[in-house]
C-alpha cells in the first residue's frame, strides 16, 4: 500500500514519496536518524516584538529541533495545537505530504485560505528546519539549490513625523547613509490633515498633493543611492489608486504596494494596467492558487508573499515559479522575528526572480538578539546560510525575556 496523505497513521505503509538518494541516505545514517526519525511534539510560544511573532517548534526522537514561524494572528496558537496529533509519529523529512495532510484535515477550519493556511505555515517551515539538520544541509539545498549567496533586504522605514515630506525624506538619508541600506520603503497612508471621511476611500486634491510631495522629496534625497517603495495599505477606492498612480509616474518608484482593498481582482487589475507604475499586490494572497490568479490576470507587477502567512516555504516558491512564467518578479513581504526571515532568504536564493526581503523591525533593538548567531543583516544584505535547516538558532533566554504575557517557553530538546 502507498503512503500517501490518506494513510499517514499507517505504520506498515511503505515510503514511496521523494526518496532520499542513498548518498544522503548515507549522511542522515551517520547522525543516527535515517528514515526512522518521528515527531514526537510540536509547540509554540508568541514573542511581543513590533508584531506578535508566533515561534513554532518542532521535536523529534533523534532530538533535532527545528525551529518555524507563522504570522501573527488570533487563533494561530489554538490551530497548531490542534494539528499537532496530526503529525506526532510522522517521519518530518515527508514535508510535502505532511503539509498536503494538514491542508485536508483542516479543511473545515478553512484551510485554503487565513488563519489556517498561516498555522500549517509555521509547521511547515520548522519541518524544513528539522529536515536540513537531520540530512546536514542548508535549507535552500532542500529546495533545489542557490541563484545567490546573499539576499537583498529592503528597510520598511517610519519616523515619528510619518505625515512630515520632510522628515521622510531625513530618514531615508539617515537609513541609506548610516545603516547602509540600499532598499526602501515608506507609508503613503498616512494623515494628510486633507481627510473628510476616510471610509469613502476617496482621495482629494490636497491627499494626493501631500503624497506626492512625500515621494517627490524621499526619491530626490536618496537619488540612485536607493530604491524607494511606497505601501498604501489596501486603503483606497479605484479612481483614487489610479489618480494617485499616474502623478507618481514620473518618480523613482521602486513600487507602489496594495493602493486598493484585496478582494476584488477586476479592481486590482483595472488600477495596476492603468499606469506604468509598478504595482505590488500579494500578502493577502493565500497559496500558490490565488497568487496565480494576480499574475494570470496581470493584475501585478510585484508580487510580494508573506512566508509566514500565504503557506511556507514551499508554497512561496511555488507563487515564486509561476510568477517566473510571466517574467514577473518577487519582493518578499516579511514583518517577521530573525527566524521567518531567514526563511524568506533561504526561498529567496532559490528563485531566479527573487528582488528583496522586507526587514520591519529596524527600529527595534533587540531582533537580532532573538537567534545565537550575530549581525545577520550587513549593509542591507543577508548570507545564505550553509548551516544545516534554517541557520539560525534561537536563543531561549532572549525568547524568554520578551514572550508576550501569558505565553509559556517551548522546550529546549
Amino acid at each position: 500500500m502507498s503512503r500517501d496523505y490518506r494513510s499517514l497513521h499507517d505504520p506498515n505503509a511503505e515510503y514511496t514519496m521523494r526518496e532520499l538518494s542513498a548518498d544522503t541516505m548515507g549522511v542522515a545514517a551517520k547522525r543516527g536518524g535515517g528514515r526512522d526519525v518521528e515527531i514526537t511534539d510540536v509547540q509554540c510560544t508568541m514573542v511581543d516584538g513590533n508584531f506578535p511573532w508566533t515561534l513554532v517548534r518542532v521535536y523529534t526522537d533523534a532530538g533535532i529541533v527545528g525551529t518555524g514561524e507563522a504570522y501573527w494572528g488570533a487563533g494561530v496558537p489554538e490551530l497548531i495545537e490542534r494539528m499537532t496529533p496530526f503529525v506526532v509519529g510522522e517521519n518530518p523529512l515527508d514535508i510535502d505530504r505532511i503539509y498536503e495532510h494538514l491542508i485536508q484535515k483542516m479543511s473545515g477550519e478553512g484551510s485554503i485560505e487565513g488563519v489556517t493556511v498561516t498555522a500549517i505555515s509555521g509547521i511547515e517551515t520548522a519541518l524544513h528546519d528539522v529536515a536540513g539538520k537531520i540530512v546536514e544541509l542548508p535549507a535552500y539545498q532542500l529546495l533545489g539549490g542557490k541563484y545567490r549567496d546573499r539576499m537583498r533586504v529592503y528597510c520598511d522605514c517610519h519616523t515619528e513625523q510619518e505625515a512630515n515630506p520632510e522628515a521622510c525624506a531625513d530618514e531615508a538619508e539617515r537609513v541609506v547613509d548610516e545603516l547602509g541600506y540600499d532598499a526602501l520603503k515608506f507609508d503613503l497612508d498616512v494623515p494628510t490633515g486633507f481627510e473628510k471621511d476616510r471610509a469613502n476611500r476617496h482621495l482629494r486634491p490636497g491627499q494626493i498633493r501631500h503624497k506626492k510631495d512625500i515621494v517627490e522629496q524621499v526619491t530626490e534625497r536618496v537619488k540612485d543611492e536607493a530604491d524607494v517603495a511606497f505601501d498604501c495599505h489596501w486603503s483606497f477606492s479605484r479612481n483614487s489608486a489610479q489618480r494617485l498612480a499616474n502623478e507618481l509616474e514620473e518618480y523613482d518608484v521602486w513600487w507602489l504596494e496594495d493602493p486598493v482593498p484585496p478582494e476584488n481582482l477586476d479592481v486590482q487589475q483595472d488600477v495596476t494596467e492603468s499606469t506604468v507604475l509598478p504595482i505590488a499586490v500579494g500578502e493577502n494572497r493565500y497559496r500558490v492558487t490565488e497568487a496565480r490568479r494576480l499574475i494570470e490576470a496581470g493584475a501585478v507587477d510585484i508580487i510580494a508573499p508573506d512566508l509566514p502567512k500565504v503557506g511556507g516555504m514551499r508554497e512561496t516558491q511555488k507563487i515564486a515559479n509561476v510568477a517566473d512564467q510571466y517574467y514577473v518578479p518577487v519582493a518578499m513581504h516579511n514583518v517577521a522575528s530573525p527566524v521567518a526571515t531567514m526563511a524568506a532568504v533561504h526561498v529567496g536564493a532559490t528563485i531566479p526572480n527573487a528582488l528583496a526581503v522586507e526587514y520591519h523591525s529596524y527600529e527595534l533593538g533587540w531582533w537580532n538578539d532573538l537567534v545565537e548567531e550575530d549581525d545577520l543583516i550587513e549593509d542591507g544584505y543577508i548570507d545564505v546560510p550553509e548551516e544545516p535547516g534554517l541557520g539560525v538558532t534561537p536563543d531561549l533566554d532572549a525568547v524568554g525575556e520578551h514572550m508576550v504575557d501569558g505565553e509559556e517557553l517551548f522546550d529546549e530538546a
